[in-house]
């Protein structure tokens, strides 16, 4: 549980291939958590009476009915993201009660984690967190982040990548390049 603005995170990046991963919610905040889940292969539940067009097509099961009891069965992670603070707090309870991670969109001190936005070039990964304080924040400077971080960025890991699997380290050329890119994020 998030209990208050001191807590420290540890920051994780999960594998979510295949894993049911329960959205509780049908509106703009529960998309944008379903896409990013979707992103990562998550086998993504939606729970909802009402459901955006665009949530329903990223779903790979869609309940179109109020959140119930047991609706976390199985469940790997869960997320509490709809307009009422009754269903949110109740699947928070479920969640607790069932040692299943959980991710509460209007209150973040009921959840397990937060949410970081994420910037992404092929296999880099920068995430950026306020710790729930401030997703607008976060936002903005993973949008300043995006310009420092080119498109370049994707394929250096690449060929990163397939040194390491064949064993090898980073070449003169590949270091150089990396001190290239890093020297533009200093200015």
């Amino acid at each position: 549980m998030i209990q208050d603005e001191n807590v420290v995170l540890y920051p994780i990046f999960l594998d979510l291939s295949g894993r049911r991963c329960v959205v509780v919610g049908g509106g703009e905040v529960a998309s944008r958590k379903a896409r990013k889940l979707l992103q990562a292969r998550a086998r993504v539940v939606v729970i909802s009476p009402e459901i955006q067009a665009e949530l329903e097509s990223v779903a790979v099961e869609v309940h179109r009915r109020p959140y119930k009891e047991g609706d976390l069965d199985d469940a790997y992670l869960a997320f509490a993201a709809t307009d009422s603070r009754e269903v949110n707090a109740a699947v928070a309870r479920e969640a607790k009660e069932r040692g299943i991670p959980v991710n509460v969109a209007d209150r973040p001190s009921e959840g397990d984690f937060a949410v970081p936005s994420v910037l992404r070039r092929g296999g880099l990964q920068v995430a950026v967190s306020t710790g729930g304080a401030s997703p607008a924040l976060a936002r903005r400077i993973k949008d300043e982040l995006e310009e420092s971080f080119g498109p370049e960025w994707a394929g250096l890991i690449e060929e990163l990548r397939a040194a390491r699997r064949n064993g090898a380290e980073a070449d003169e050329r590949l270091d150089k390049e990396v001190s290239r890119c890093l020297s533009r994020l200093r200015g």
